[in-house]
């Protein structure tokens, strides 16, 4: 948020000076809680833990003991307890109809109000119309969303009149390096089908 309204500072015609009290927040040394911790949450987590930030996550399934010590985190088994403590809530979940929805007014409620909900996983994850009410009267601090519904949002949504809100257009996995590497993986997959051979990255349903 302080970036966005920086870079409309910094540019505007009207800027004369730069307030010595625009301040930020830290991230270092911040809770970080993460809901969902597969792969992706996993390499978030290692990311994190770079910018000495304590890290809480939230699985289905607990990650083996020397894979939380790697990292740093600490299991929280009611997603309730993550997001009363953590300063920054990342979700990094898949969209199923356990998690349509998966944080709504009551899980905004719950959470610090200097808190961060940051969404990297799809947009019906979060009740969009309960994050509006929520940044509204600041029962929690800001809001960043990669992932929106629909995408694009349509140009009178209320999110998009909110100044505590940074949306970017899904663009998380968004460079030259990633989709060539996510194209030769396919292309690999494909070529082991067609070869008779194992599947490398094989999705097996739950």
């Amino acid at each position: 948020m302080y970036l966005r309204s920086g870079c409309r500072i910094a540019v505007s015609p009207d800027t004369k000076y730069f307030a010595v009290d625009w301040l930020g927040v830290e991230v270092t040394r911040a809770t970080l809680g993460i809901i969902g911790m597969g792969s992706i949450g996993y390499r978030v987590a290692q990311r994190a833990r770079a910018f000495d930030m304590r890290i809480l996550y939230h699985n289905r399934n607990r990650r083996r003991k020397e894979e939380e010590e790697a990292v740093g985190a600490h299991y929280c088994e009611k997603m309730e307890d993550l997001l009363q403590q953590s300063d920054f809530v990342m979700v990094v979940v898949n969209l199923t109809p356990e998690t349509h929805k998966l944080i709504g007014k009551k899980e905004l409620g719950l959470m610090k109000p200097t808190a961060t909900l940051i969404n990297i996983s799809r947009g019906a994850v979060v009740d969009q119309d309960a994050l509006v009410e929520a940044l509204q009267n600041k029962v929690i601090r800001a809001a960043a969303l990669d992932v929106t519904y629909p995408e694009p949002l349509p140009r009178d949504h209320p999110l998009l009149k909110l100044n505590n809100i940074i949306i970017t257009p899904h663009i998380g996995t968004a460079t030259v390096q990633a989709i060539r590497m996510m194209a030769e993986e396919a292309i690999t997959n494909m070529l082991a089908v067609l070869n008779g051979q194992p599947i490398p990255s094989e999705v097996f349903p739950k």
